[in-house]
């Protein structure tokens, strides 16, 4: 398994974009998207807009996206 590479809350914001997911909300520096799965399901994630995203926060996001984890790798 690749090793995370450090990236920045736009980075992710835009890696989750370009794979079907929409900015629905933002509150402060946290931004909630959204990706419709089905007809009536759709998937959430809340992307901390930081400089730098924790490692561990990171690999919440890819799990919680459901996105093959090597379009986050170095």
């Amino acid at each position: 398994m690749p090793k995370l590479r450090r990236l920045s809350g736009r980075q992710v914001f835009a890696i989750l974009e370009r794979n079907g997911f929409v900015k629905v909300r933002q509150r402060g520096s946290h931004i909630v998207m959204q990706r419709r799965v089905g007809e009536d399901d759709s998937i959430s994630v809340v992307v901390p807009n930081h400089k730098e995203i924790d490692r561990g926060t990171l690999s919440a996001i890819i799990r919680q996206s459901g996105l093959d984890r090597e379009l986050f790798s170095s």
